[in-house]
């Protein structure tokens, strides 16, 4: 339940910057492809090999770029920082391009293949959505049933999430006291 709710705080943040590409380069595409001046009535839509070939690859190095950049440096995103989560590879050190890489592409492997198998089954928006849901709630689920609390994608990319233990406010402000005393 930890981990959900992880990913919805950082599921929120994704958006916001999903959404400032998607206007940024929307704003850019419109200025390229579109006469400037035309009234909302006469407006077209972007071309599809711009939005295919531009904004989709953008939006998909935004996500990787979020959770990458955050699992290189601390191993924690930022909803990870605040349920005090922690990813590591199997030796306990953070992630490399790689490993983060693998960790998105296997977390994203269940619902894909479950949303395919929702297209051949019944074939209507609603259905591969449902299923992709409950491919991508099957990926976490998992890990109450897993004897080491691992994940779908935990195991595909050889990682662990960990609880970070809390810190006593005590000792973290004593120790920024003596930091302080020191220079």
């Amino acid at each position: 339940m930890v981990r959900l709710s992880a990913i919805v705080y950082d599921g929120m943040l994704i958006l916001a910057m999903l959404f400032l590409v998607g206007a940024v380069l929307s704003v850019v595409g419109t200025l390229l492809f579109l006469d400037v001046g035309t009234t909302s009535q006469d407006a077209k839509a972007l071309p599809l090999w711009y939005q295919n070939g531009v904004m989709t690859p953008a939006f998909v190095l935004t996500l990787v770029g979020f959770y990458g950049i955050f699992w290189r440096k601390s191993g924690q995103t930022l909803g990870m920082q605040t349920w005090r989560l922690k990813t590591v590879d199997a030796n306990g050190q953070l992630l490399s391009w790689g490993q983060s890489f693998m960790r998105i592409i296997s977390a994203c492997l269940v619902p894909a293949l479950c949303a395919a198998v929702g297209a051949f089954i019944h074939g209507s928006k609603l259905a591969i959505l449902l299923a992709a849901f409950l491919g991508f709630l099957f990926n976490f689920l998992f890990c109450v049933f897993n004897t080491r609390g691992l994940a779908v994608h935990d195991m595909l990319s050889n990682t662990i999430t960990l609880k970070v233990p809390k810190i006593a406010h005590e000792t973290l402000w004593q120790s920024l006291k003596h930091r302080k005393s020191k220079s």
